[in-house]
């Protein structure tokens, strides 16, 4: 049975809803305490976009504002299993948040639990495009005026927001860096929260379907290839310190949450060799997708997006 250390503030803000985060996979026990480390007093300044505005903020931060400025939810849409997660700054004054991966399905009960927590959605993020289910970005984006989507330039898809390897995505003193993943689809990006004092640790990184809970997604459509997966993965994700906490898109085992070294050392997939690795891709024999010709086309506009809006890069 793991065990997990974390003190009443934590858990309060970092816990799962309505799934139990700590439903882990058997060898993530101990080493998943979320936290921020010392740090001396500083400021800041850092940009984001609310609404119709752009918001400068200079702030102060010590070990005690920073402790538990990470508000983090991660949710669950049962049909297609597929999670979606929010994120917010709750220590900065608007309380800035973003949804990464929404789904169609559940946009109420995401924008009922955004207000609940008295949240400013900023964001509504995918990390590919998705072809099991139709994302809620769009739909989002008509229910809370001022939402901006995000998807990755290499998708060749619509958005408010492009963004590319390298570039951070901001909401309040908080950032995810945007990280190239391709293999499952072209356009795969993983987003990871941020490597400093003021950002959690360990380290999250929200990978979409490039690397699940002991597996991986499917290579065999929308320009896959297994070679570019694997090549990924170990790249851009297998990089990251061991501990890092890793959240798909998915998972259809009842796991919430793995790390990296987790997977490098028990992926029955991605810790094989890559020879190895491409002839179990090849021989997986799936089925195809059955919503994949409603999905893809939606997706490709983030379910419903204004086509008149030029796109914009990332800062």
């Amino acid at each position: 049975m793991a065990v997990i250390r974390m003190n009443a503030l934590r858990l309060c803000l970092v816990k799962s809803t309505p799934l139990n985060v700590w439903n882990l996979s058997p060898q993530t026990h101990s080493k998943t305490t979320l936290s921020f480390p010392k740090s001396g007093l500083k400021f800041q300044t850092h940009e984001f976009s609310s609404a119709s505005k752009t918001y400068t903020c200079t702030t102060s931060s010590d070990s005690s504002r920073t402790l538990g400025r990470l508000l983090f939810r991660q949710l669950f849409e049962k049909e297609s299993c597929t999670y979606t997660y929010l994120l917010a700054d709750v220590f900065h004054p608007h309380k800035p948040a973003l949804l990464i991966d929404p789904v169609d399905k559940t946009v109420e009960r995401d924008i009922s639990l955004v207000k609940e927590l008295g949240l400013k959605l900023i964001y509504a993020m995918n990390t590919h495009v998705h072809a099991d289910h139709v994302t809620g970005t769009g739909l989002i984006k008509t229910k809370v005026p001022g939402v901006k989507s995000v998807i990755s330039k290499a998708s060749n898809s619509k958005a408010d927001i492009l963004v590319e390897a390298g570039d951070n995505i901001y909401f309040g003193d908080l950032f995810l860096e945007v990280r190239a993943t391709p293999g499952h689809t072209l356009g795969c990006v993983t987003y990871v929260t941020g490597d400093g004092p003021d950002q959690p640790q360990p380290r999250m990184a929200f990978t979409g379907d490039a690397l699940l809970i002991h597996g991986c997604g499917r290579t065999d459509f929308q320009g896959g290839s297994s070679h570019q997966l694997y090549k990924s993965v170990h790249s851009q994700i297998f990089t990251l310190p061991k501990d890092t906490l890793v959240y798909p898109a998915h998972d259809y085992k009842g796991f919430t949450v793995s790390t990296v070294e987790e997977e490098k050392l028990y992926n029955p997939r991605l810790a094989k060799d890559e020879e190895t690795f491409e002839k179990i891709m090849e021989n997986l024999n799936l089925p195809y997708p059955k919503l994949i010709d409603v999905a893809v086309p939606a997706n490709m506009v983030c379910g419903l997006q204004d086509l008149s809006a030029k796109p914009v890069q990332a800062a």
